[in-house]
């Protein structure tokens, strides 16, 4: 039988920020030179990472404490973010959340300020540590096989502070304009206002607003906690964020669920623009997107973009749609969806010593027999396996998904999180 989904709840009730985050990830048992290696990837000599164990509250954690370079640090624009995004080690879904998070953070300061989010200037969110705590969320994520297909991930409500909180723009309001934006475009919970000071960041928001969907305790067999300590010690809660990691316990292989479907007829754009415009649509947070051809209004051939996301997101997605198409109107509806559980198991393809990683995507049967489910492997990291080993790309899917079926045979066990400090 295949492995189950795995399965999350971040507990923001005290507060979420970006290090507390990124430390509750590492504590639940995240592999930190992995995500100390994507931190170093971002090219920026002398950003790292190190952790401490720490006490908030009496209570015991790990800090994450971003390391920076000595040289002055600049305001940067999405696109320089995004810049070092995709060129550091991510792996595809690491660096699709890491780009969501980047882009709702520019969405929602331009926003508050009345700019388009293109031409807003990151101050404190694309400073060195705010990157660092993206990017090392988003390895720290991959690693625990929460970004993969099927994994669920829920949040509480984050706490919403009270007071005020000195920024680049001034004294502002708590909680801070970013995060009441973040909050509103992605339908996430606010409460806890009775706490003193900035309790929610808007890197915090951001990331659960990517990462998690706004709920309860998902059903699930708890493997891990983490716990991850902010800068501040506070008498009237523990200034922590707790993440809960295990495997979803759901018992029905086929899930209902709502889906929003996002339209627009386009038939001016320049076709070399539409692998760009469909990237946009996905980092904007739609989970799939794609093109239909049609002949439209006096034989004029054209495009039907289509997107589907969760509702929360809608405006975010029109938003993308509308400033990459230049398109004069979206469409949306409301749709029931079912679907198979799924999962991702990463095997080896090709001779010992030079064999490459292919991720086989998974749908379990309704009779949960093992290794007689739908098997597929990932057609990127296929072509790159093909390319490094000199085979046809079909032989690569084809050898993947036996290798995995013979792996399916035989029963596995759980993965071992462990707690993993360092000073």
């Amino acid at each position: 039988m295949t492995a189950r989904p795995g399965a999350a709840y971040i507990d923001a009730t005290a507060g979420v920020a970006g290090d507390m985050l990124l430390a509750a990830l590492l504590d639940a048992g995240a592999d930190v030179e992995r995500v100390r290696g994507a931190i170093a990837s971002l090219g920026v000599p002398g950003l790292g990472l190190r952790t401490e164990v720490a006490r908030r509250g009496g209570l015991a954690c790990l800090r994450a404490v971003i390391i920076t370079p000595s040289a002055t640090d600049r305001a940067r624009h999405l696109a320089d973010v995004l810049g070092h995004v995709g060129a550091s080690a991510l792996g595809p879904d690491g660096k699709d959340l890491a780009t969501r998070v980047f882009q709702l953070l520019a969405e929602a300061e331009g926003a508050v300020h009345g700019e388009p989010a293109e031409d807003v200037h990151f101050h404190e969110v694309g400073a060195f540590d705010s990157m660092a705590d993206v990017v090392g969320s988003a390895a720290a994520l991959e690693d625990l096989g929460l970004l993969r297909p099927g994994a669920v991930v829920s949040c509480s409500a984050l706490a919403a502070g009270s007071g005020f909180v000195n920024s680049q723009h001034g004294r502002l309001p708590v909680p801070a304009p970013a995060v009441l934006q973040i909050a509103a475009a992605a339908g996430l919970d606010l409460a806890g206002g009775d706490l003193t000071g900035e309790r929610t960041t808007p890197t915090g928001a951001a990331l659960l607003a990517a990462a998690a969907a706004p709920g309860g305790f998902p059903a699930m067999t708890v493997r891990a906690v983490g716990t991850g300590g902010g800068g501040r010690d506070t008498p009237d809660r523990p200034n922590i964020t707790r993440v809960v990691i295990g495997e979803s316990s759901a018992e029905q292989d086929l899930r209902e669920g709502d889906v929003t479907v996002v339209e627009s007829t386009v038939d001016d754009l320049d076709p070399r623009l539409w692998p760009s415009v469909l990237l946009a649509v996905r980092a904007a947070g739609a989970w799939d997107c794609w093109c239909t051809p049609i002949v439209g209004r006096h034989g004029r051939p054209g495009q039907v973009l289509t997107a589907l996301c969760a509702e929360p997101v809608r405006r975010a997605v029109a938003a993308a749609i509308f400033a990459h198409t230049g398109t004069l109107g979206v469409r949306w509806s409301r749709m029931n969806r079912l679907t198979a559980a799924r999962t991702s198991v990463a095997v080896e393809v090709g001779p010992p010593g030079s064999s490459q990683v292919v991720t086989v995507k998974v749908a379990d049967t309704a009779d949960g027999l093992a290794g007689f489910g739908t098997a597929t492997a990932e057609l990127a990291e296929a072509e790159a396996a093909a390319r490094a080993l000199g085979w046809p790309v079909r032989a690569v899917c084809e050898a993947a998904v036996a290798q995995y079926r013979a792996q399916a045979a035989v029963p596995r066990l759980h993965r071992r999180y462990q707690r993993r400090t360092d000073s």
